[in-house]
């Protein structure tokens, strides 16, 4: 999990500081230190720890800090701030051709992650009505090709390519035809290496200077550290990248990177490859992610996750149902499936304040798959009116399920105390707590969670 060794850390230090009550400068300079070990041991470039927190440091020793009756509490918000300044203040937007198309051009180096990262970004994309284009450039990756039309066919997004053809041809062969059928976005998959060198940085400038993308963006591996930092430094040097996005920052527990890139570029980062699905993609707050970092949370993501796989028609079905005090099985497993939309529950638990203070809680998501399979293996009938589920019927569906009869009746009485919660959403009042049901996209009291 992204940030979590980082968060620990600094969560200790905060911890520290609030036991002793009133502070003294040397209170500060001691939690500072500990702040820049941990820095340091997150894999953050060593200019950028030194300055971050000597900008820290200087804020906090101030006497409107020190002599406040409540002086940790302000540390952790001037930490907060500066760490947010130090990722980019503020979310940054692809830039949009207004003449169209807009041309995106991803680049970076071999295993960064671009061909799965820029489809996940041509994928969202689309989903915001956009008519995006991928195109085929990388001709030396074994596969490349295959696996760039793959991602194409799982987002529905056609892919442009001309197999092992010059690439800067067929850049600029793409752009043509993205303007001539309609496609208003391109994104361009460019060529990697194990590392910088300049036949790449050549043929990369070459396809700059043919189509002049709107947008050149970086992707590096949050994975690689320190090493994604100099490679981000090289790129800007050769091509003046506009813009960052991380890969897999979900399997990273330092995040070096993402503290590093921002300040070292001066360009932004703008997403974040958050794991393996072609969903798995988010644009990059970071001051949301500066919640992350001091354990205060990041409910603003974790409510768009829920509205993302929230169905509106499902949950006012389900409203009036508990209106009438009717709860089935298949409504118990609708809510199932819409949590599922969100994530693993330990990804939906980091996200709430305080969720550090859970690491070691054992999240058992197999339970979830295990009801949902339950509730599959009954028949219509079944989970209409779970009393008659008796000892044969029971045995059948565990049969069908995979599972032993105890997991059903583990599952049916889970099932009998979410019906005796309902009954308090029914009758008067009930409208008011329906409304903070639907607040959280109809998950608020969800049966085992």
């Amino acid at each position: 999990m992204a940030f979590e060794g980082l968060t620990e850390k600094i969560s200790a230090t905060f911890k520290k500081l609030r036991g002793k009550g009133r502070l003294k400068e040397a209170d500060v300079k001691e939690a500072m230190r500990e702040i820049r070990m941990a820095l340091l041991e997150a894999d953050v470039s060593y200019k950028v720890v030194k300055d971050f927190t000597k900008s820290v440091t200087e804020r906090c020793v101030g006497a409107d800090v020190l002599e406040s009756l409540t002086p940790a509490q302000m540390i952790v918000k001037i930490v907060n701030e500066e760490l947010t300044k130090l990722m980019g203040s503020d979310l940054k937007h692809i830039t949009i051709n207004p003449n169209g198309p807009t041309v995106v051009m991803l680049v970076g180096l071999q295993g960064a992650g671009k061909t799965t990262n820029g489809s996940k970004l041509a994928g969202r994309m689309k989903q915001q009505g956009k008519n995006p284009l991928l195109v085929a450039c990388d001709i030396y990756r074994p596969a490349a090709i295959t696996q760039l039309k793959v991602c194409g066919e799982k987002l529905g997004i056609p892919v442009f390519e001309k197999g092992t053809q010059n690439p800067v041809t067929t850049a600029k062969e793409a752009v043509l035809y993205a303007r001539q059928h309609g496609h208003d976005m391109v994104f361009l998959d460019t060529a990697g290496r194990l590392h910088v060198d300049e036949p790449l940085m050549e043929e990369l400038k070459n396809i700059k200077a043919a189509v002049k993308p709107d947008e050149i963006m970086l992707v590096v591996d949050a994975m690689t550290g320190q090493d994604a930092v100099n490679a981000a430094q090289s790129f800007n040097e050769w091509l003046d990248i506009d813009s960052v996005m991380l890969s897999k920052l979900d399997g990273d527990a330092r995040g070096g990177a993402a503290l590093s890139v921002r300040a070292v570029t001066g360009k932004p980062i703008k997403f974040a490859g958050m794991g393996e699905k072609l969903e798995d993609i988010e644009p990059f707050h970071p001051d949301r992610m500066a919640n992350r970092i001091l354990g205060m949370g990041d409910v603003l993501s974790l409510i768009e996750k829920a509205e993302k796989a929230f169905d509106a028609k499902k949950a006012a079905q389900l409203e009036e149902r508990l209106r009438s005090n009717k709860f089935t099985l298949q409504d118990y497993y609708d809510q199932l499936v819409q949590l599922k939309g969100m994530g693993s529950m330990e990804d939906i638990l980091a996200q709430m304040p305080g969720g550090t203070n859970l690491k070691g809680v054992k999240v058992d998501d197999k339970a979830m798959v295990r009801t949902e399979a339950i509730i599959l293996s009954m028949t219509p009938k079944e989970r209409e009116n779970p009393n008659i589920i008796a000892a044969s019927r029971k045995k059948r569906i565990a049969a069908g399920a995979g599972v032993k009869v105890e997991d059903v009746n583990r599952m049916l009485k889970s099932f009998e105390q979410m019906q005796k919660l309902i009954k308090q959403f029914s009758g008067p009042g009930a409208g008011k707590k329906m409304k903070r049901m639907k607040g959280l996209g109809g998950f608020g009291g969800f049966p085992g969670f």
